[in-house]
């Protein structure tokens, strides 16, 4: 079973685990791969910088781990 990826994991955590989410984050307009705060920013906080909604963020990442 892959891990479920969840609000509290860093951007870089998030590459490292899944390099195809690049696509998903980009289409969230979340140019995260060379971004400096990836490496401690966590997606919750990603996303209300960027007036994301996090659930949404995380239903797109997920679907595509199945």
């Amino acid at each position: 079973m892959i891990q479920p990826i969840t609000k509290d994991i860093t951007f870089d955590q998030l590459l490292q685990m899944r390099p195809d989410a690049a696509k998903i984050l980009a289409k969230f307009n979340l140019g995260c791969v060379g971004c400096l705060g990836a490496s401690t920013e966590t997606l919750a906080q990603g996303a209300r910088a960027h007036g994301l909604d996090i659930q949404e963020l995380l239903t797109a990442l997920n679907e595509r781990s199945q």
